[in-house]
């Protein structure tokens, strides 16, 4: 990078730098914490990198997906990891999203 565009990254703080990232449709996924709390691998879990492709927060992805916000809190902080079913849902809401947000909404209509 140029130093008149290390200046600019500078003069934002790290909230702005943040903002700016995510709202970067050709951008790679970042991580909220420390570099140095990310552990060995510093690998973005699958369920934050669908989540942010969609551009949905945690509770919103949580609600529309119908997965437990504490669940998917887990996944996305390593506590946890999906297990292979899960794994495969999560790979359908990334390539089909609006179908399967169409398939949840039509089980609750006729549950209701």
């Amino acid at each position: 990078m140029t130093p008149e565009k290390w200046a600019r990254l500078r003069s934002k703080t790290n909230d702005q730098v943040l903002g700016e990232a995510r709202a970067d449709p050709t951008a790679l996924p970042v991580e909220d914490r420390k570099s140095g709390s990310l552990g060995p691998v510093g690998r973005v879990s699958l369920a934050k990198r669908i989540r942010w492709t969609l551009r949905m927060s945690q509770a919103e992805f949580a609600k529309t997906f119908r997965i437990p916000l504490g669940t998917l809190r887990d996944w996305e902080q390593h506590r946890r990891d999906p297990d292979q079913t899960t794994q495969a849902y999560l790979e359908v809401i990334a390539r089909e999203p609006d179908v399967v947000r169409r398939a949840l909404a039509a089980h609750a209509t006729a549950a209701a």
